[in-house]
């Protein structure tokens, strides 16, 4: 009986290797996708130019001159003259204590009251949802409006806060109980906002991990302090760096309710750069103020990033 004996297998082909003319398209084409993000992000950043660098740019020339609006006026270039004015002008540093103290005040009280709320709307309540627009209700509701309205709840005679407690306070003829009142819209209007983005964060996080550490004798607060803050933690970050940002940005209710009073004393940055610009008409001396908020927010926002990419390593 013949055996076959087998016959050894053929080899592979091997794989033809690109050639030249095939490399340097392949190079080509790696070379221009490289480039397709950039392309789609030059609008962005063409906007981005056009809409904010090139108003800053214009600013800082400004700035640098004692610049009149009028028709033929000459424009004297004085330098750096209207930054120096700037650090030795009292009214303009009083405008500055004026922000801080707001914003120490209404960014943490935006913070925990937003939580509360959020918390409060995260559970399974009836009318929840109703309750979820009423709430949000004055963040889309206009500055003017609500400014208006808290002007009228904080007048002397006749407004519902001195007839709720009973008082004759004159809340917005005194630098800080006008400041307070202010601080009370602030916080007011924003407790919504603060409440979604906090509220979303909620239902991130897992009802597994509740419901464990509940089982091991865990309470609300124990719970609350390991489990819900922990999750909530980019969250509050990125509320926090907007609420700080946005508190620099306090203008049209220090203009409606106070009127920059009484005598100046709650004056705020920007009504100071709109009264130095557009009421007594010195563009230069208020370019310059305006970007010397701008460098210090900017400083200020790059020192917020930092302090989270660091706590969220």
């Amino acid at each position: 009986m013949k055996t076959r004996t087998p016959t050894p297998a053929a080899p592979a082909p091997e794989a033809a290797s690109p050639t030249p003319a095939a490399s340097r398209s392949v190079r080509r084409t790696g070379g221009a996708g490289r480039l397709v993000p950039y392309a789609f992000l030059l609008p962005a950043y063409a906007l981005f130019a056009l809409a904010v660098l090139y108003p800053i740019l214009i600013t800082a020339q400004i700035s640098l001159y004692k610049w009149s609006p009028l028709p033929g006026a000459v424009q004297t270039f004085v330098g750096l003259d209207n930054y120096t004015r700037a650090l030795h002008d009292g009214h303009f540093w009083l405008s500055m204590v004026n922000v801080a103290v707001y914003l120490l005040v209404t960014v943490p009280g935006q913070v925990v009251i937003g939580l509360f709320v959020a918390l409060l709307l995260n559970r399974k309540l009836p009318g929840r949802a109703v309750f979820r627009v009423l709430f949000y209700l004055p963040v889309v509701t206009s500055w003017v409006v609500v400014s208006l309205l808290f002007r009228y709840l904080f007048t002397t005679d006749g407004g519902l806060v001195n007839w709720a407690l009973g008082t004759d306070v004159a809340w917005l003829d005194n630098r800080w109980t006008a400041l307070a009142s202010l601080c009370a819209l602030g916080i007011w209007k924003g407790i919504g906002w603060t409440a979604v983005i906090l509220l979303a964060g909620l239902q991130g996080i897992s009802e597994d991990l509740h419901e464990a550490a509940s089982l091991d004798g865990a309470g609300r607060l124990r719970r609350l302090w390991h489990i819900t803050l922990p999750g909530l933690r980019r969250n509050l970050l990125f509320v926090t760096v907007l609420l700080v940002i946005g508190s620099f940005q306090v203008f049209i209710s220090v203009l409606l309710m106070t009127s920059r009073g009484p005598a100046g004393q709650t004056e705020v940055p920007l009504t100071y750069v709109y009264q130095q610009a557009f009421e007594f008409l010195d563009f230069g001396y208020g370019s310059a103020l305006a970007l010397i908020m701008t460098v210090l927010v900017l400083m200020l926002s790059i020192v917020q990033t930092l302090f989270v990419n660091q706590v969220e390593k």
